[in-house]
């Protein structure tokens, strides 16, 4: 049962130990998935629908319904006494009513088309972004692989130098070297071990800087994948800079971010000439309203009152008067339709002077229009002069590569003679100090050019459309 447990326990702490290492992928979709400038883009994209939704409604009539209902409070006269009293009265109206444009110099359909624009804008801007996040990522990804390179590197000299402390111990103590030489190799380890804490520091600053990146709070146990990366030298270098180039001003995002824009431009520019145009519309509503007050009503009964007197016979003149009584107000229904009225026609507004306003919006239109030209024309250069500067930093770091493993082969096989002659007393230790440095410092040029060259063969490849790996 203990060895169960313990098995378990083995198995549960290898999980956990594996899974704080990261992969690039990883790190590439923790980026995408917290950054916050990512979320920014998104959330332009969805107000961008938005903004679509709304110009497509511009399409449909507007269409309101209203109502309400008052209570009218003080002095009014009663209609059983017609003596002035404080009574409350109320009553209630509703009101529907309806606009729809039937030419208003094809604003609708323009400002649709420049919904439609904004959408397909701020795709390409996530886009861009998702990239250009993918290829910082990459970079600190590599950093934190040239620190453990170079890590490994210091601790192997660490060794080395260890080792030859204790042979240059023996050869004191045989009296092949004064002792003054064994002060020189143990100076010799002093700097070696601080390179090694150098070292470490650099790879943990490299460390905490993609977490940071990632958004990840716990930096300390952060860590990546530790396999060992080969360099995979692409054929990317066949290509020539005009086939690259090309390829990227068709597919780059940022720049059918800058051709979508001078679009915007152009539509703006159709949008602000259709308020110059006339613009008519039709209008319909219905109205209707509602008391809740009692009423005077005829009877049907007649009543002669006398009004006068017949001038010479003293005759009285009389007149019917038809008898009347209070009875409650008529029914919600009754009153509703015998109380509507209805209301339609056209309406034509036509643009003569509004200060200027409306030229003035056509003018800065014109304006933005040359200014995506130029801001288009600017990217392209822009990006042409980066392949071509991108490619000469890849070209002169894969000549850089093969000199420095030239350059390691030789160093080793000199500081493995010096080792010898050394070992032999035929070399004093300034002498071997000075081949050893070389060797080292050949070590760490060569990884320094490795990874110099993986980013920047990376970097171009961005820009011919190969998906960002590292194997």
């Amino acid at each position: 049962m203990k060895k169960i447990i313990l098995i378990i326990i083995l198995v549960f702490s290898f999980k956990s130990q594996s899974q704080d290492l990261w992969t690039l992928e990883e790190c590439v979709n923790r980026a995408l998935n917290e950054n916050i400038s990512i979320k920014q883009a998104e959330l332009d994209y969805m107000d961008s629908e938005i903004s679509k939704k709304t110009a497509v409604g511009n399409f449909l009539p507007n269409l309101n319904i209203g109502s309400s209902h008052s209570w009218n409070v003080g002095l009014n006269q009663n209609i059983t006494t017609g003596l002035l009293e404080n009574v409350t009265t109320q009553f209630s109206s509703m009101n529907l009513s309806m606009n729809i444009d039937i030419l208003n110099g094809l604003k609708n359909i323009k400002q649709l088309h420049l919904a439609n624009l904004s959408i397909l804008a701020n795709q390409y801007q996530l886009a861009d972004m998702k990239e250009n996040i993918s290829l910082l990522v990459a970079n600190s990804f590599l950093q934190i692989l040239f620190n453990k390179e170079i890590l490994k590197v210091q601790k192997l000299q660490l060794e080395i130098s260890k080792n030859e402390v204790e042979r240059a111990n023996e050869l004191v103590k045989n009296g092949v070297i004064p002792r003054g030489d064994l002060f020189e190799f143990e100076a010799n380890l002093t700097s070696v071990e601080k390179s090694v804490i150098d070292a470490e520091n650099s790879l943990k600053l490299a460390k905490i800087s993609l977490a940071q990146l990632l958004l990840i709070e716990d930096y300390e146990t952060f860590d990546i994948v530790d396999n060992e990366y080969q360099l995979d030298i692409s054929n990317i270098l066949d290509k020539s800079p005009k086939e690259i180039f090309a390829y990227a001003v068709e597919n780059k995002n940022e720049i059918k971010i800058a051709e979508t824009n001078l679009e915007i431009a152009k539509k703006s520019l159709e949008l602000n000439k259709s308020f110059l145009q006339p613009r008519l519309s039709a209008f319909y509503s219905l109205s209707t309203r509602i008391a809740y007050s009692d009423r005077l009503m005829g009877t049907g009964e007649l009543n002669y009152v006398p009004i006068g007197i017949v001038e010479n016979t003293n005759q009285r003149v009389l007149a019917p008067v038809q008898g009347t009584k209070i009875v409650p107000p008529k029914s919600f229904a009754d009153q509703f339709d015998t109380n509507k009225g209805q209301n339609y026609g056209l309406s034509l507004s036509i643009p003569v002077l509004n200060g200027f306003s409306t030229r003035s919006n056509v003018n800065r239109s014109k304006v933005n229009v040359k200014r995506s030209e130029n801001f288009l024309f600017q990217r392209k250069l822009d990006l042409e002069n980066t392949i071509n500067q991108a490619y000469n930093d890849a070209s002169g770091s894969l000549k850089a590569y093969q000199a420095s493993q030239k350059s390691l082969e030789s160093r080793k096989l000199s500081f493995e003679y010096a080792q010898e002659k050394f070992n032999l007393g035929a070399m004093n230790p300034y002498e071997y100090s000075q081949v050893k440095q070389r060797f080292e410092s050949a070590q760490s040029d060569l990884i320094r050019s490795k990874f110099d060259l993986i980013f920047k063969l990376k970097v171009l490849e961005f820009y011919f459309g190969v998906p960002i790996k590292i194997n």
